[in-house]
């Protein structure tokens, strides 16, 4: 993944009909048996084929995003006692940065970007929210690779609570039927930094590649076990530990340890650990290959614009519940930044190194010429959740920012322009 800012010129009108969207009365009767406490608005129809997610028109990914709660099987995790987010006595009116000469102010961004919700969360309190596209705050948006970020921060919180010892663990402590495959001899650590060595194709554009197998995979009846032998099967292509490669495939078999060394769900975890504890507002629903039992690892975790910002307010605060406990490892969040400095993760756009426990270091690359970091601005120890088509939770410590981003690129992946 590369560093999101797209030609305004992909950018496609899109107008979604009055008629996809269904009366409240239906959506309400849809919603009945998924367990969630309120049903999400909007309640759209029909909904696009999730065989075809990457190649989806504007319209469809919009609907789809917000709708992948209903496009797969999920299982619920419930909200507890919520913690209300109050508003910032100075509220942020406008913003302004320069890219290739030019000056754009924040409705450029919204625009350009093609963002269907933001939320800036200073000192803890709203200072913007934003919702468009017809979102509301009831929708459940997805992840996509977000999702992998708060895999990666249940593990800590599985460490902390012992029922992971380390992350110098083998991953065959906890999947002993990989031995003899190409996981065998990788660690916790490397599989959570995506530095197993372990081959593995992301190309989103290749529909032959991994990605867009495992994609084919979860569309699919019997998911979990066309995926558990797409991975399982993958080949060797470095020695482990000596080369960054991003890879859904070896987040996936994260989830899949950290379900097996919890016996929870993904889902059910989250809400044990923090989503209730915590104060979230929603609930929310995770992409599971098997209701309740297999929970999807590299992406698939739908929730509120709001919960999202509180999210990263918890990462902002070291993972420091209402309550006072502490549920992550003493340093987790600053181990979580010390990005790896595997071949391929250090460049010289990122000389410090671009990835850390699935969470990503998203500056200004360091030999960028055509975008203008903001003066005084702070990012060297922002962490990024990043997803494909725009979605994003930054988390800066040191300016005690939240910033959250739902967006329907046109590409999975735009690069600089």
């Amino acid at each position: 993944m590369k560093s999101k800012v797209f030609n305004p010129g992909l950018l496609s009108g899109v107008v979604i009909s009055l008629c996809s969207v269904l009366l409240a009365p239906a959506a309400q009767a849809a919603c009945t048996g998924t367990e969630l406490s309120v049903c999400p608005a909007p309640f759209d129809a029909p909904l696009p084929d999730p065989h075809n997610m990457l190649t989806w028109s504007q319209t469809d990914r919009i609907i789809g995003f917000r709708n992948d709660y209903r496009n797969y099987a999920g299982d619920v995790f419930h909200h507890g006692n919520a913690v209300p987010l109050q508003a910032a006595a100075k509220r942020l009116t406008d913003a302004s940065y320069r890219v290739n000469g030019q000056t754009w102010n924040l409705q450029d961004y919204l625009r350009r970007q093609n963002v269907s919700g933001m939320l800036v969360l200073k000192n803890g309190k709203v200072a913007w929210k934003y919702l468009a596209e017809g979102n509301t705050d009831t929708t459940l948006w997805t992840s996509r690779s977000v999702g992998k970020s708060v895999v990666a921060t249940l593990v800590g919180v599985a460490i902390k609570q012992g029922k992971i010892h380390s992350l110098d663990d083998l991953i065959t402590q906890y999947e002993p039927d990989l031995k003899g495959t190409a996981w065998d001899g990788v660690t916790l650590k490397q599989l959570i930094s995506h530095t197993s060595g372990v081959a593995w194709n992301e190309d989103y554009t290749n529909p032959q590649s991994d990605f867009a197998r495992l994609t084919e995979c979860e569309a699919r009846p019997g998911a979990y076990d066309c995926v558990r032998q797409l991975v399982s099967g993958l080949r060797r292509a470095h020695p482990a530990g000596e080369n960054w490669s991003y890879s859904s495939g070896g987040a996936w078999l994260l989830g899949d340890v950290l379900e097996r060394a919890t016996g929870m769900t993904l889902a059910a975890y989250l809400e044990k650990s923090i989503w209730q504890p915590y104060g979230m507002a929603s609930d929310g629903v995770w992409h599971a290959y098997t209701k309740g039992e297999h929970d999807v690892g590299a992406h698939g975790f739908n929730a509120t614009l709001e919960d999202w910002g509180r999210f990263g307010e918890f990462i902002l605060h070291n993972g420091l519940l209402p309550n006072g406990e502490q549920i992550l490892p003493e340093n987790w969040v600053a181990e979580s930044s010390r990005w790896t400095r595997a071949a391929g993760s250090v460049s010289a756009a990122h000389p410090h190194g671009i990835y850390g426990y699935q969470w990503w270091n998203n500056e200004v690359p360091a030999n960028a010429t055509n975008v203008e970091p903001a003066p005084q601005a702070s990012l060297q120890h922002s962490l990024w959740a990043l997803g494909i088509f725009g979605q994003m939770i930054m988390v800066n410590q040191a300016e005690n920012l939240v910033i959250v981003q739902w967006s329907t690129w046109p590409q999975a992946e735009p690069a600089f322009s």
